[in-house]
């Protein structure tokens, strides 16, 4: 999917603000080597580097990388897929903020991050858990098909149970799995929910013409509207998944 930087950082500023509380499970130290897997435009990359530390911004978003390199020209981003990251033992740290649902194989992604990591090093990780936007994604997927397209879903949403076993089945020590609610507002009033569209299910949206984008946004909203609409903002119904776990330290 092509990702559009510059919306991303003007109307889901959401997503970095709430990676920056994660960033407190994290014993940071200068002299510390970071990977800030799936970094987007950088924005916690930085906060990620104020405590000295040495951090590597990796993308598979040519785009992204570009705004970050611009933004935080002090750091090193790289273009890379988090499947086939081009590091052994280089990290203490992977964080991962909003990043891996968007990724299917899971196995080959544990198994690249494992790889990444020293022995004994951290993985960090936040992303969409399971009935994550459930009324979001049941409106678009119905009214996507009502246009005779069939629908392919882009995320991988799991369980905690689920997300536990693929982390100790790639060799990971757990500290924690948990999940939790997350109701998030969208900025810029009615035009949230299509702006929220607009970003993450762009590649769906490609497939129609801006006659049937119209019409879509239209249907979705109207079934959402008594759910998801407060009378000011639309109100995403998220649910995250937060995981922590580690490379065994050789004996």
């Amino acid at each position: 999917m092509k990702w559009n930087a510059e919306l991303y950082d003007s109307k889901h500023e959401f997503v970095s603000q709430y990676g920056k509380a994660l960033l407190a499970e994290l014993d940071l130290a200068p002299g510390q080597v970071i990977l800030d897997l799936g970094c987007g435009t950088g924005k916690l990359s930085g906060d990620l580097a104020s405590a000295g530390t040495a951090v590597i911004g990796v993308d598979s978003s040519p785009e992204m990388v570009e705004k970050a390199r611009s933004s935080h020209p002090a750091l090193e981003f790289i273009v890379a897929d988090a499947t086939k990251l081009p590091f052994c033992d280089r990290f203490d740290i992977i964080f991962s903020n909003a990043v891996f649902h968007w990724i299917p194989d899971q196995a080959a992604l544990l198994s690249s991050v494992f790889r990444a990591l020293k022995p004994g090093g951290i993985l960090l990780c936040e992303f969409g858990g399971e009935r994550n936007t459930r009324r979001i994604l049941d409106a678009f997927r119905e009214e996507f098909q009502a246009l005779g397209r069939p629908f392919q879903n882009p995320f991988f949403y799991p369980s905690t149970g689920t997300y536990r076993k693929l982390l100790q089945s790639h060799g990971f020590e757990i500290e924690f799995v948990r999940d939790f609610d997350r109701p998030t507002p969208l900025t810029d009033g009615p035009q949230g929910l299509r702006n929220w569209l607009n970003q993450f299910y762009a590649s769906s949206l490609s497939l129609l013409s801006p006659q049937e984008q119209e019409l879509l946004f239209s249907r979705v909203e109207a079934r959402l509207r008594p759910e998801l609409w407060d009378g000011s903002q639309w109100v995403a119904d998220y649910r995250r998944i937060q995981a922590k776990a580690r490379k065994p330290a050789q004996p």
